[in-house]
């Protein structure tokens, strides 16, 4: 079964540069063999639901190991438009924010030197 998974990940995911929504959800349903595949998508996204619900509500979530979500402030400025370089008004923003955690930085150091 080990090497089923492996090369069911391998080959689908290795060589890609990045992993979306549905790929994500089919690599959770693979590796339960007792959820199923809507199942793993109805938990996919209730997490992602009440992660973005949290941060909306100005919270920080925080997922020992794996790393902690927050919402900074950028606030208003004035900014310059490249083309013309004139002066314009930039308006404040909050846009959310990840640091990973201590486990996940030490987890990719040890595979960029390995």
């Amino acid at each position: 079964m080990g090497e089923k998974r492996e090369s069911f990940h391998a080959k689908q995911f290795l060589q890609e540069e990045f992993m979306i929504r549905s790929e994500l959800i089919e690599i959770i349903a693979f590796r339960n063999p007792r959820l199923h595949r809507k199942d793993a998508e109805w938990i996919v996204d209730a997490v992602l639901d009440e992660i973005t619900e949290a941060l909306a509500r100005g919270d920080r979530v925080e997922l020992r190991g794996f790393g902690t979500f927050s919402v900074r402030h950028r606030p208003s400025r004035l900014g310059r438009n490249p083309a013309t370089g004139t002066a314009v008004f930039v308006e404040e923003k909050w846009f959310p924010f990840f640091r990973a955690g201590k486990d996940m930085q030490e987890r990719l150091n040890a595979a960029e030197s390995g």
